[in-house]
This record gives structure tokens, C-alpha cells and sequence, in this order.
């Protein structure tokens, strides 16, 4: 799977699906020093994913400060051809002054076996 630089960050695409409807989100920063991963409610809402009345707030802290998400299970998140079922992602604001749709971190990176090979630019998955 590709990766890009942008701002000298590594960024990629995803696409995840959410009750059988697919959406690829574009802007995913590669983050090994996230624990979790992230998806913008903005780039979700296509897929009608929203804050339900029984979600539960969480507050999460990263070097951007502190943000309030949800969180939601996807049906699949899809790294190029390695497909995770069934993954519960966080959906926040992801207000951070830059575009970004999303944040791909160790939670996934871990479950997809994947190796960074950063001379090539690409995600590879074991």
C-alpha cells in the first residue's frame, strides 16, 4: 500500500465499511505513536455514522491536546488487500488546524502485521 508525504508526514488512504456500505477516506496519517485509530466524523458521514444517544464519550490526548470521540464498529477496515473485520475505530472531530481524515495507528498497524518500509514509501502486510 502507497504511502505519500505530506507536511514530511506519512499519509495514505483507507477505506472502511460501515453496515455494508464502503467509503475509501483519503488524508490518513501513519502514526506509530498513536495507540488507536481515528477516523474524522466528517469523512465518516457519508457512511451515516454519527454520535448515537447510548454512545459513550471518551477523552483522548495526543501531542494536537485533547479531543472528545465515540466509538464505532466497522464492519471491515481494508489496507490495500489486507481486510480487518469487524475493528472498532474512534470518530472525533479531529479539528488539528490541517487537513487530516483520519489517523491509522498501532492498534491496526499490529493487527494487520504490517512493516513500514519507508525507502519504498509503502505499507506491507504480513
Amino acid at each position: 500500500m502507497q504511502l505519500h508525504l505530506k507536511d514530511d508526514l506519512p499519509f495514505t488512504a483507507v477505506e472502511v465499511v460501515y453496515q455494508g456500505a464502503s467509503l475509501e477516506i483519503q488524508n490518513v496519517l501513519v502514526d506509530t505513536g498513536s495507540a488507536s485509530t481515528i477516523f474524522s466524523v466528517d469523512a465518516l458521514a457519508a457512511l451515516n455514522v454519527a454520535p448515537l444517544p447510548t454512545d459513550t464519550l471518551h477523552m483522548i490526548r495526543g501531542v494536537g491536546g485533547t479531543e472528545v470521540v465515540f466509538m464505532r464498529q466497522m464492519d471491515e477496515v481494508r489496507l490495500g488487500d489486507k481486510r480487518l473485520v469487524g475493528v472498532e475505530v474512534e470518530v472525533g472531530g479531529m479539528d488539528y488546524g490541517f487537513e487530516i481524515s483520519g489517523i491509522l495507528g498501532m492498534d491496526l498497524l499490529l493487527a494487520a502485521g504490517t512493516v513500514i518500509d519507508l525507502p519504498q514509501m509503502q505499507l506491507i502486510f504480513q
